[in-house]
């Protein structure tokens, strides 16, 4: 099952895909032209996934939220149903405020969420599937429209059932979750060119101090290693898919200084720069 919908005035896509074994996608290497977010959902047995040559077990009856820039693939595609659309169809950082999901469910970090679904959960996606299909074979003056109001509702409901999953009990005051998520989004768009937590926090009013006791609530990284992890994995990115030197990687995420960044990524890695390249040739 494959439907598109295309918009020739505005640009804007929406795919829907279900039971296609060459479902994949390789950002730096065959599609960036197609700025696409992802919604995958696996409706099979646990498999693994691939996302930018990192290997993650995707379990069973479970949503996986991927950005346009992640190349991933998966060891059963044909059991994967997913949602793909682009900017131009529904922007999900200007209309922030209807689904909340900028710098948590997408761009948040470098974190892979696997947003697990009960019963419960699993019927309600499969009305919104059902419902997605039944729209695509429709195609009238309204079909985009009525689509985009489909997809709102998908990623609201996704939203909140990851909260209840990833956002500990307490941690979800809406004042600081909008901060963590705030932050995490300034990071996506920033990471290139500012590196200190300073930056941020002054950016949102806060001190970093409050920044970090705000990240402490939700029990995983600091600021400081959401931009870190943030350089590290765009670095990897980019040793893994394209042909670029270790130099003209470290200009491309805001590194001056050659010898810095080596030191950096060794820091964060174990591997100078260097080493990391050499050791994806050998096993090229």
């Amino acid at each position: 099952m494959n439907y598109t919908y295309k918009d020739k005035k505005s640009g804007g896509e929406l795919r829907l895909t279900s039971g296609n074994s060459g479902f994949d996608r390789l950002f730096f290497v065959r599609d960036r032209a197609d700025k696409l977010l992802t919604i995958a959902w696996n409706r099979g047995k646990s498999q693994k996934a691939v996302i930018d040559e990192v290997e993650y077990e995707f379990p069973e009856d479970a949503i996986l939220p991927l950005v346009v820039n992640q190349s991933f693939r998966f060891e059963n595609p044909e059991d994967i149903t997913a949602w793909q659309f682009n900017r131009d169809f529904y922007c999900i950082v200007d209309h922030d405020e209807e689904v909340s999901c900028v710098g948590f469910l997408f761009y948040g970090s470098s974190q892979v969420m696997f947003v697990l679904l009960n019963e419960e959960e699993k019927a309600t996606i499969t009305r919104l599937l059902e419902t997605f299909t039944d729209e695509f074979k429709n195609p009238d003056s309204i079909q985009g429209e009525m689509l985009r109001l489909l997809l709102v509702r998908l990623i609201i409901n996704i939203t909140r059932m990851g909260k209840q999953q990833y956002v500990p009990s307490g941690a979800d005051d809406d004042t600081r979750f909008d901060l963590y998520r705030r932050y995490n989004i300034m990071v996506e768009n920033h990471y290139k060119t500012q590196h200190e937590v300073q930056f941020y926090a002054s950016a949102l009013n806060k001190s970093p101090k409050t920044l970090s006791n705000v990240f402490a609530l939700y029990g995983k990284k600091t600021p400081l290693q959401i931009i870190q992890e943030r350089l590290v994995t765009e670095a990897k990115r980019l040793m893994y898919y394209t042909d670029k030197s270790v130099k003209e990687i470290a200009a491309e995420i805001g590194f001056e200084d050659t010898s810095h960044f080596s030191r950096f990524f060794k820091k964060q890695t174990s591997y100078t720069a260097t080493e990391f390249k050499n050791i994806l040739k050998n096993t090229a």
